[in-house]
């Protein structure tokens, strides 16, 4: 039933010029806590919601999944269920393309996780890019925005730009 009620969501976030915050506020309802300005492009519902927070300005990419408890530990310990732990992502953060992130993990400001990491543990440090799996420090803001600059584009006017220089996406 959750699943239908955010496909819902967003349709009606797209009827309503993209309005980011009516998926925000279903968010928020279902105890997702979501600072101001972020853009969320996954179902990032769990059965323990609560657990999750966003602070301002984070945008999530498609196909993140955000582990708020493991149930593994009943194999070692039988007398107990589950390992619980929140999740933050601190302001102006970026989580690429299915990511997972796993109880427990709190994340700085500033930082940028790559498609497909996987984000066992804490990253306090700000200004960091982070992938892989486990995660760990691939590299910083700065020399990401010196590589990527060549080819940073806006959405606007991007098939012009790339018709006029059909070799500007071709990384050397």
């Amino acid at each position: 039933m959750k699943q239908f009620r955010y496909y819902f969501a967003k349709l009606r976030q797209k009827l309503f010029r993209h309005n980011k915050e009516i998926l925000n506020n279903f968010f928020r309802k279902n105890g997702v806590v979501i600072g101001k300005d972020c853009l969320i492009c996954s179902n990032i519902l769990t059965s323990d919601s609560y657990l999750i927070e966003l602070k301002d300005n984070v945008v999530i990419s498609i196909d993140v999944a955000f582990v708020t408890h493991d149930y593994s530990v009943k194999k070692v310990i039988p007398n107990k269920a589950n390992l619980f732990g929140k999740i933050v992502i601190g302001n102006n953060c970026f989580i690429g393309e299915r990511a997972t992130l796993l109880y427990g993990v709190e994340l700085a400001d500033n930082i940028i996780v790559a498609a497909g990491s996987v984000v066992t543990k804490s990253f306090l440090q700000s200004n960091i890019i982070i992938g892989g799996n486990p995660a760990r420090v691939i590299g910083d803001w700065d020399s990401f925005r010196k590589k990527s600059e060549p080819f940073a584009l806006n959405k606007k006017n991007c098939q012009e730009d790339i018709k006029d220089n059909p070799n500007l996406l071709v990384k050397k």
